[in-house]
């Protein structure tokens, strides 16, 4: 024990001191770094010499406490403080921070993994989400179907501008209340042409030449000829205009039959088994018949000039005049879905009452298509019956087939109708309206924004909004034992644990700010008040050590007396 000591013990303070205005001065000048998060030193005794251990209390003495002079002090440890920054609102969809535990995880261009507070990203030129060091972002990323894939981390993308997506409808959606106290429905449209005769003046039939058509006054003059384009346009069901078509005589004998088919095709009438009435198109007694499907929603109506020749000689070969009304309760309603390609296709579906018993009800829905790619816009039908109570028995899901040939688009296109929410009451009027299906037209990646959850929202331009990838987080059971490097990251420590990545909001990570920053959490006010408690201590430490050397002065001297 002497003077020596002294001076070594003010050394240490004077060490010790130095080590803390590092610490401060690091987290000072990392003041405005996004995500910093601030340490602070602890410090601790080292050595004490022991000039007299003490002794026992015993019958005749108190005791003695033990003599020490402790030899200093050092550096215990530099502990990084993980308590939250304040949180700056940005609107840059591309920034995100952490409100909770938890890091971001990014991958290095050496395939190293590792973690940051840090949320200021950007797009890189391949879309990637990056760091502003280059930093690819983990996360989970999405299938074809927009399903989140979270077997593995990725890349993360936000494809903005060159993302452009489809979707064919699967499911349809209805809902509504059907009369089902209205009218049942028992018949259909009758539609009869004038008598038509062959050149010999007997009746036509379904094998006659269509260029062999006379009228009954004129056996001489041919009602068409081969290559005429017949034109349907302005055919009314319902109150509702069908799609133009158009049929050409051909060269090689078109029928009678040929042409009835190719009506009863574009008029859409349904002759599935089971369907009440007789609907069909066809010849009897020299007249074309056309009987459509029952209810009011489905009368036909074939005015003059709405059938027509392109022969100019003669514009219309047939004239149709209605024998009988359709009759029964009916409603009809018109939704689009999509094909694989995205390309809109229009359906009809028309509800008729077609029974009811005591305790139920029973409704066919009639389906067609304009947009159907082959001459047939018939689409089938469904027949739903309601119980006592309104209620749909079965089948409450069932579907229709889509002739999509040569369209470029996936064929058929199946869409299940659900009829789940339907009801059939007595109500004034019936109605009936698609209210959900789940395909899109094309559409491009125009915005994106990032959930709580960590799920990346992306905005189409056809206006869908589908989750296109999802940020996760890493947690730890010791933060502060992971190792700092540059660029604002950390590394897994010996004594951090090791990483547990989830989605946020799940195992203790916390929640994901999008357009916002974490700031530092260094507090100034602090960092001030340690620097002039460290330059004080730092002071008074070399004032040990001068005294120290006054007094080993003054000892030279006695010694030079």
């Amino acid at each position: 024990m002497g003077l020596t000591s002294a001076l070594f013990t003010g050394l240490s303070g004077l060490n010790s001191s130095q080590f803390r205005l590092d610490v401060i001065g690091d987290n000072i000048a990392n003041l405005n770094t996004t995500g910093f998060k601030g340490s602070r030193t602890s410090f601790q005794t080292v050595f004490s010499q022991t000039i007299n251990g003490g002794t026992k209390p015993s019958t005749n003495t108190g005791g003695t406490n033990p003599t020490q002079v402790g030899l200093g002090s050092t550096v215990g440890s530099i502990q990084r403080l993980f308590n939250p920054g304040s949180i700056e609102t940005t609107g840059v969809p591309s920034d995100l921070a952490i409100e909770g535990n938890g890091f971001f995880v990014l991958r290095t261009p050496e395939n190293e993994r590792v973690f940051t507070r840090d949320g200021g990203f950007t797009l890189s030129a391949n879309n990637n989400l990056i760091t502003q060091d280059g930093f690819f972002v983990q996360g989970y990323g999405v299938n074809s179907d927009f399903e989140l894939q979270r077997g593995s981390l990725t890349d993360l993308q936000i494809p903005l501008g060159t993302l452009t997506t489809a979707r064919a409808t699967t499911r349809a959606r209805f809902e509504g209340t059907l009369n089902s106290g209205g009218e049942i429905a028992t018949a259909g449209s009758v539609l009869q042409s004038q008598v038509l005769n062959d050149p010999l003046g007997a009746a036509a039939v379904g094998t006659t030449l269509l260029t062999d058509l006379r009228n009954p006054s004129d056996l001489v003059t041919p009602l068409l000829a081969n290559g005429d384009a017949i034109t349907l346009d302005g055919v009314m069901r319902g109150g509702r205009e069908l799609a133009t078509a158009s049929f050409t005589v051909g060269t090689d004998g078109t029928t009678v039959d040929d042409f009835l088919g190719w009506l009863n095709d574009v008029l859409g009438i349904n002759e599935d088994a089971g369907v009440p009435g007789s609907p069909g198109v066809s010849i009897s007694g020299g007249q074309f018949v056309i009987r459509g499907n029952v209810g009011t929603a489905n009368a036909l109506t074939i005015s003059d000039g709405t059938l027509i020749s392109s022969n100019p000689l003669l514009q219309v070969p047939f004239t149709f005049t209605q024998s009988q009304a359709a009759n029964g309760t009916s409603v009809h309603t018109a939704f689009t879905v999509y094909d694989s390609i995205g390309s809109p296709v229009e359906v009809d579906v028309v509800a008729v009452l077609e029974a009811r018993t005591t305790g139920s009800s029973t409704w066919r829905f009639y389906a067609t298509s304009p947009d159907d790619s082959d001459a047939d816009i018939d689409l089938g039908t469904i027949s739903l019956s309601f119980d006592e109570r309104g209620t749909p028995i079965t089948p409450l899901d069932t579907g229709v087939l889509l002739n999509r040939v040569g369209t470029g688009a996936i064929d058929p296109l199946v869409v299940q109708l659900d009829f789940a929410n339907l009801r059939g009451l007595t109500v004034d009027n019936s109605a009936l309206v698609m209210s959900f299906q789940d395909g899109f037209s094309a559409g491009t990646l125009i915005d994106y924004s990032v959930g709580g959850d960590g799920r990346i929202t992306g905005t189409f331009s056809n206006g869908l909004t589908q989750t296109i990838g999802q940020v996760v987080l890493a947690t730890f059971a010791n933060p502060a034992g992971l190792v700092a490097r540059g660029n604002n990251v950390f590394f897994v420590g010996a004594n951090s644990g090791e990483a547990q990545i989830s989605e946020p909001l799940v195992l203790g990570a916390g929640r994901i700010l999008g357009g916002a920053l974490e700031l530092s959490n260094v507090d100034l006010s602090r960092e001030f008040i340690n620097m002039i408690t460290a330059s004080t201590s730092f002071s008074a430490s070399s004032r040990v050590v001068s005294t120290s050397d006054q007094l080993l002065q003054e000892l030279l001297l006695i010694a030079r007396r």
